[in-house]
């Protein structure tokens, strides 16, 4: 703290949050995206593909095919039998943001006319000449777990002059991942080296999310030799839709806040990982990301299976780790990772023993102001003798006037005579900083929050107090916390920290409620210190000097 000022302090937290305030009034009023353009897909033999505009609206990324629906106590998909494409998901244990539309929707080809984005997965060979656009035969129009069964199937078929290509798609009970099996047949009198790819298309608009989350949306790539790569839908669209990697292992997935969809393919086969874009300009443009694997050389009458996962659902770590190595990175907490995770893992452990994530934020709150106290009580200590020395510090400001200079060597030398840190007073908040980042990537990220209650008028603490109750709690709880500490001398600093209550607890007008309960309790503990220290040096305040504490 020795390098920086009260004042540069003061000024860094009041930058921080005129520009969080911005960032997220900027978000919140985006201008809603627009359903993608139309669209082919050109599938090259060597397994890349390009989307390029179709010259007819008819022509576009939208299955036109039947719907084949397949179901099971969690989750809905639909089928379409043109390229055996899931063009629907709904997920039946997580109800809608907005009544009117029930359980959440990921894939869907509504379009944003229904406040919905296309988004579908889709599958296919390239050669045998059986792609995403070939129509399937179905096995039955539909297929739905009923009570005894722990799975439920459906096949779709296609032939060409050289193959007979089968999905057949499953889903267990509990489950929201699709077990995939394709099998290969060939049916030419020559040998065929097809390759099997599968790929994630959607446009750039939100599902099931507030504005306030955009930055979460995008497309991933993992695998052993390069782990993690996040790519942006901005990102494809500078590099002209251009992203390449192979690798014997790994995975494809598009995110979202609090949901994901992945393509996993767990044997060690050669494959070739690749994003696209519809249109190199336009932000009404569909996005992919997907992998094209190597089947080897099927011979004349053999077959030829391999099989994929198709998770659509939570971004539940647990159950992410088991469907395939890293996938439970896509549970994206940015730089705050390493502060996120252990809290997270505070969190649903306090919520198993609590019941409740309300109250278990709560617990974790005063667990981290515990952790923290042997830092802070110096501070407070500092804020403390702060005040004692107030009457000095006034009497310093009359004697020297406006002769800044020779005030502030006056001030320094009663600091150092003191041993008084004049900046150590903003240490509490600056260690709060990381954390409370941190916990906000938490919020936006851990599913398990998202909907639950506190009590109440708090419904949903991943969503902004619709009330104001907690800001304006928050706002009271900054402005205690700034009466109890020292006046700075500095007539700007005490103008700025008379105004910070107000800037901040605008701010929080906008965040998770859960958050603002995280703050709003970090400040009454952090009252209860400040009034035990300023009790504990309030006798002495009449006091000239401090060199005997």
């Amino acid at each position: 703290m020795k390098n920086f000022s009260p004042r540069t302090i003061l000024w860094l937290v009041f930058g921080l949050s005129v520009f969080m305030l911005w960032q997220n009034w900027q978000l919140a009023h985006a201008p809603a995206p627009v359903a993608p353009a139309a669209q082919t897909v050109q599938v090259a033999a060597d397994g890349t593909k390009t989307i390029v505009p179709a010259e007819k609206k008819v022509q576009t990324i939208v299955p036109t095919g039947q719907k084949v629906s397949l179901t099971n106590d969690v989750l809905r998909i639909d089928i379409n039998t043109q390229g055996g494409t899931i063009d629907f998901a709904q997920l039946l244990q997580f109800d809608s943001e907005t009544k009117e539309n029930g359980k959440v929707v990921l894939l869907n080809t509504l379009g944003d006319e229904k406040g919905n984005a296309v988004y579908i997965a889709r599958s296919g060979l390239t050669a045998g000449e059986i792609d995403h656009t070939t129509n399937f035969t179905a096995s039955a129009p539909s297929a739905s777990m009923v009570e005894g069964q722990d799975t439920v199937s459906v096949v779709l078929t296609a032939e060409s002059e050289q193959a007979v290509f089968k999905k057949t798609y499953t889903l267990k009970r509990g489950s929201y991942s699709v077990d995939v099996a394709f099998e290969i047949e060939n049916k030419s009198v020559q040998a065929i080296t097809p390759r099997l790819y599968l790929d994630i298309t959607r446009d750039a608009s939100q599902i099931g999310s507030t504005p306030f989350y955009g930055s979460v949306t995008g497309a991933v790539v993992h695998n052993e030799t390069n782990k993690y790569k996040k790519i942006t839908f901005q990102e494809i669209q500078k590099n002209a839709g251009i992203y390449k990697d192979t690798a014997d292992n790994g995975w494809v997935a598009m995110v979202q806040p609090y949901f994901v969809s992945a393509w996993a393919l767990n044997d060690k086969v050669e494959r070739i990982f690749y994003t696209q874009t519809s249109d190199k300009t336009s932000a009404n443009a569909a996005y992919s990301v997907g992998e094209s694997v190597a089947l080897g050389t099927i011979e004349p009458s053999t077959k030829k299976q391999i099989n994929a996962q198709f998770y659509v659902g939570p971004q539940n770590q647990d159950v992410l780790a088991a469907v395939a190595p890293g996938l439970n990175l896509t549970i994206d907490y940015g730089w705050a990772d390493m502060i996120a995770r252990p809290l997270h893992w505070l969190l649903t452990y306090l919520e198993k023993l609590i019941g409740n994530w309300g109250w278990a934020i709560i617990a974790m709150t005063l667990l981290v102001k515990l952790a923290l106290f042997p830092l802070t009580a110096a501070s407070f200590k500092s804020m403390a003798k702060m005040k004692v020395l107030a009457p000095r510090l006034k009497a310093l400001q009359e004697q020297y006037g406006d002769d800044k200079m020779k005030l502030n060597q006056a001030m320094m030398a009663m600091y150092k005579e003191e041993k008084v840190n004049p900046a150590g007073g903003c240490l509490p908040m600056l260690l709060q900083m990381p954390i409370f980042l941190a916990f906000f990537y938490v919020l936006q990220s851990a599913v398990e929050m998202r909907g639950a209650p506190w009590f109440g008028w708090i419904q949903d603490l991943s969503s902004p107090d619709k009330l104001y109750i907690l800001p304006i709690l928050m706002m009271i709880t900054m402005f205690v916390q700034t009466k109890l500490n020292p006046k700075p001398a500095d007539p700007m600093q005490a103008k700025m920290m008379l105004y910070m209550p107000l800037i901040f607890g605008f701010t929080f007008f906008f965040f998770p409620s859960g958050l603002v309960l995280y703050w709003v309790v970090s400040n009454i503990f952090s009252i209860v210190q400040q009034r035990i220290m300023n009790n504990k040096f309030g006798i002495k305040e009449n006091l000239i000097s401090l060199k005997d504490e």
